[in-house]
Order: C-alpha cells, then sequence, then structure tokens
C-alpha cells in the first residue's frame, strides 16, 4: 500500500465530520499529533444537528448500521462506545408501505422476518428470503476486507481469490435479476433492493454486489443513538479531544500552502495551521480545488440523484408506530428513469419517512413530534439547476404534503410548527457537487480501485476521506473511509497500541469551541 512520503508527525484533518472524526481517532492512536478544522460551531459535518423551537434536528443520515465500524474508530484511542452512545436497536427496523395499501414489516432477525413474509406472501417467498439472507451475508463476508476496508493503488489489487468467490456469487450481474432469484414478489423484491439508489443507481442497473447495503440495512441490524445521530459525531469529538486531539471549530478553510509536492500549512480565516500531513474530507470539488490538482478521468464524475428534505417539527403526528416508513409509489422503474436518466421530478415518488421521536421523544418538547420526510430527486447536472430550486422548492414542498395526505399522512402541514426545507440549491450552498449530498454514483467505473483515489497524484502528503472517494456513500463506508486515509498517513499501523492515559499524559487535550490564535508557529 502507498502511503505518504516525509514527516507524518502532525496531521491536520480538514472537516470534523464522520469521515474526518474516524480519521483523527485513528491516527491519534497511532500516535500522530491531530489539529481538526472544522468551519461549523460543533462536530457532525453532514451529520449535523439544527435547534428550531425546542426541537433536535439531525440534518443528516437518520440512521445508523454496522456500528462495529464506529467502535473500531474508538477503540483506535483506547476508548470505547459504551457510556458515550446509547444504541437503540430499532425493531422493526422500518415498516414498508405499498401503493395498494399493504405494509411488510422489516426485520433484522431471521426468524422475525422469514415469520412476517410468510404473512405478506406465504411460504414460498419466506423460504426464498432465508436463502437471500445466507446469500446476504456470504456477500458481505467476501467483499468486507477485499473491496471495502481496503486502499486501492490499481486495479490489479482485483485479483485475488475473492474476487472469483465475488463472481461466483453473482455479484457481477444486475442486483434487481439477481435477488429475482430468491423472491418473486415484486414488493418484497423491492425491500431488498431499493437501497442501491443510496449508491446513485437505479437496482434494474446496479451491480448486484451492492446487495451488501441490502446486508446491513436487514441483516446487520438497524440502531438509532439516544440524543439523534449527531451523538455519534459529538461522541466521536469529545474521545478525540481526550486522546490529545485538538479541535478549532469556526475556522473555514481557505487555502493549502505548498512547498514544492508537500502542503506545508492550512490557511483559515483565522490563520495558518502547519502541518505534515493533511486529511481533507470536503466534497470532491472542493478538495480538489484547495489542493489545486484534480484527477485525470477518461469521463467525467457521474454524481447521484439529490433529494428534498422536509423536516417538521409538530403538535401531531400520523398513526404509522415506527421510527422508519418506505412509503412506496406505484411507478417503481419509472420513477429511477426520472431520477437518472430525464431529470425531472418523480411523478409518482416513494418516499423515505421518519419520525426520531417514535424512539427518543426528548428529542422535541413534551407532547410533541418530529418528523423527517426525504423525497429523491434529480441532481442539478441534469435536473433543475441551484437556481430554479429557489422557487421551485415551496412549490415542491406543497405537492409532497399534498401527496402524503393522499398516502394517509394526513395533517403535516397544519401540525408544523417549525419547519425547514432542504432541497438541492442548499447542499449547492454547502459546497457538494451537483446539488447532492451523495456524490459519485457507484457505476462500475466508479467503484472500487476505479473511485477517485484517496491519494491525489502530485500532492505528497495529502488523502482525501469521505463519500466521493474509497470506499463510498453511507454511514458505514465515511466511518471505513477515515481509517483509510488515516492508514494512508500512518503506513498502516502504530508502533504500539495507543491508549487514551499515554496520550493524554504526551500531550494535553485542547479543544476550541470558536475561532482562536491567528496564527500557530511551527
Amino acid at each position: 500500500m502507498k502511503s505518504v512520503s516525509g514527516r507524518t508527525d502532525h496531521v491536520v484533518v480538514i472537516g470534523a465530520g464522520l469521515s474526518g472524526l474516524s480519521a483523527a481517532l485513528h491516527l491519534l492512536g497511532a500516535g500522530r499529533r491531530v489539529t481538526v478544522v472544522e468551519r461549523g460551531l460543533r462536530p457532525g459535518g453532514r451529520c449535523g444537528r439544527l435547534e428550531r423551537g425546542g426541537y433536535l434536528i439531525d440534518t443528516g443520515p437518520t440512521v445508523l448500521t454496522m456500528p462495529d465500524l464506529a467502535e473500531e474508530a474508538f477503540a483506535a484511542v483506547g476508548a470505547s462506545m459504551a457510556g458515550r452512545l446509547d444504541l437503540v436497536p430499532l425493531h422493526p427496523a422500518y415498516r414498508a408501505r405499498f401503493a395498494d395499501g399493504s405494509t411488510l414489516d422489516v426485520h433484522t432477525g431471521a426468524e422475525a422476518m422469514e415469520a412476517e413474509i410468510e404473512r405478506f406472501a406465504g411460504a414460498r417467498e419466506a423460504a426464498g428470503y432465508r436463502r437471500l439472507r445466507s446469500w446476504l451475508s456470504r456477500l458481505y463476508t467476501v467483499q468486507m476486507r477485499r473491496f471495502i476496508d481496503a486502499n486501492f493503488d490499481s486495479p490489479l489489487q482485483l485479483l485475488h481469490p475473492d474476487l472469483a468467490r465475488l463472481a461466483a456469487l453473482g455479484g457481477f450481474g444486475r442486483l434487481d435479476a439477481r435477488i429475482g432469484r430468491f423472491l418473486t414478489d415484486e414488493r418484497v423484491r423491492r425491500v431488498f433492493s431499493f437501497q442501491s439508489l443510496y449508491a446513485g443507481v437505479p437496482p434494474a442497473r446496479a451491480l448486484a454486489a451492492y446487495a451488501v447495503i441490502a446486508y446491513m440495512d436487514t441483516v446487520a441490524g438497524v440502531y438509532f443513538p439516544r440524543g439523534g445521530m449527531h451523538a455519534l459525531p459529538r461522541a466521536m469529538a469529545d474521545a478525540a479531544a481526550e486522546a490529545g486531539g485538538e479541535f478549532r471549530y469556526g475556522h473555514a478553510v481557505r487555502a493549502l500552502e505548498r512547498s514544492g509536492g508537500r502542503v506545508t500549512a492550512v490557511v483559515t480565516d483565522a490563520g495558518r495551521v502547519p502541518c505534515d500531513a493533511v486529511v481533507l474530507t470536503a466534497d470532491l470539488p472542493e478538495a480538489y480545488r484547495l489542493l489545486g490538482r484534480a484527477p485525470r478521468r477518461p469521463l467525467p464524475l457521474r454524481r447521484s440523484p439529490s433529494a428534498v428534505v422536509l423536516h417538521a417539527g409538530t403538535s401531531a403526528t400520523w398513526p404509522e408506530p415506527g421510527h422508519h416508513t418506505i412509503s412506496f409509489g406505484a411507478a417503481w422503474h419509472r420513477t429511477f428513469h426520472e431520477l437518472t436518466r430525464t431529470g425531472t421530478l418523480m411523478s409518482d415518488p416513494s418516499l423515505l419517512l421518519t419520525r426520531p421521536t417514535a424512539t427518543d421523544p426528548s428529542l422535541a418538547p413534551p407532547g410533541r413530534h418530529l418528523h423527517y420526510v426525504l423525497a429523491p430527486c434529480p441532481n442539478t447536472d441534469i435536473g433543475p439547476g441551484a437556481h430554479t430550486w429557489r422557487d421551485l422548492g415551496p412549490r415542491y414542498r406543497t405537492a409532497l404534503l399534498a401527496e402524503l395526505d393522499r398516502r394517509g399522512f394526513i395533517g403535516l402541514d397544519a401540525a408544523a410548527e417549525e419547519e425547514c426545507l432542504v432541497t438541492p440549491a442548499d447542499w449547492s450552498r454547502q459546497g457538494h457537487g451537483a446539488g447532492t449530498p451523495f456524490s459519485a454514483a457507484h457505476t462500475f467505473a466508479q467503484t472500487g480501485p476505479f473511485r477517485p483515489r484517496n491519494l491525489v497524484r502530485g500532492t505528497e502528503n495529502a488523502v482525501l476521506a469521505g463519500c466521493g472517494t474509497t470506499p463510498g456513500v453511507g454511514v458505514p463506508t465515511v466511518l471505513v473511509s477515515g481509517k483509510l486515509a488515516a492508514a494512508r498517513v500512518t503506513g498502516g499501523g502504530s508502533a504500539r497500541p495507543a491508549r487514551v492515559t499515554d496520550l493524554g499524559a504526551r500531550r494535553p487535550a485542547r479543544r476550541a469551541e470558536g475561532p482562536r490564535t491567528p496564527e500557530e508557529t511551527p
């Protein structure tokens, strides 16, 4: 594995999102001095927090899967999630509602899910689910260490027995067709294939290997931290600070100072921070702008679809009992075509509806409820531009609420006390390319060794992390991304296991809640 050259004693991590915090913890555990520079006033990045009228709103991911990957980041500094994060397993993980009025509760326990599918679609479909679950588990085992938790320097690294195992499992076929080998009821098939949209590709065109996302959702378990998803980056930042990491919040990065092929300092609006290496977690366009470098690719990057998100704090709620509900429209295949090809808004949308107060009532004032409505939409490369969304957003909000009323989720508009609408225009303002928070799509040409690398040609000591680079989009993968970035800096290991007490004794933790001194000397 290639790693950055020269000294790496002091590493500056740009961005305190999940990938940056993961990188910081792994770097600290390997004995590096770490300074995290964050333009916001708190950690989290896309996993942020909005506070309005007593409502605590998560602005990014709504659930945590594969919590062992977060635990691995804590363990790098000898810490643990226990006592820092109270994870609640969601049972069911979510409820699927279909256009014909039927509902299917999705359980991660094998027996509970088999019984639910048998109730919903019969014994034959339940038996197919058992075979599918076994296939998903084998697929995950083959992929995780070789193709997900791995730094690629060349496509030749794919030439490993695990590649043959993945091919034998059908991983290079199409996702929808492979799921169809186990399940015949189209409604049940949707439950195990819609996850490909997270990767920016419709199920009919996605590689079957991306069923690994369905494994995370439907086998490994779905969790929600008390205090909201933002509790995760808060806990990670606290652990990093206790391990000696320094945080500078409210410091926007303006430029990188260079000497030849090396970055020598990070320049913020409050001064400069000298460094031996730097980890950049900004979206790819901003990271490349700061570096003054961009990879040469035969074709431009293709972006994932975006999303419109409506956050609403309300005095009333709908009758659905669970934390998550996926409301599927009838026009399944047509809407994917609209999202990824024609660039038009979904004519019959499938929607993710989340009520976090079903699990943690403390996120809203007493007797109040918090709702999150996500509607996938085209990115601004192929759909309405960011400027169009400024006028389109309010009209689309009205259309979404009317659609919810038609589907039985009645009265959200009238009950809303606090509200925030997020559109591709907002994602663009936050620096996300093509107005999408989901970065580059996981097409074959943008997967594994073909995805933008976390090492950038022409820069000796800079590494990328985040959903635009290896291994990709989603909470589990961005946590891995931070770990992989740290490995590029350290060469893959530390001289000895790190303990929080050792690190703290070596250098006291320093935290900055806002702008600090204008300059730090080397």
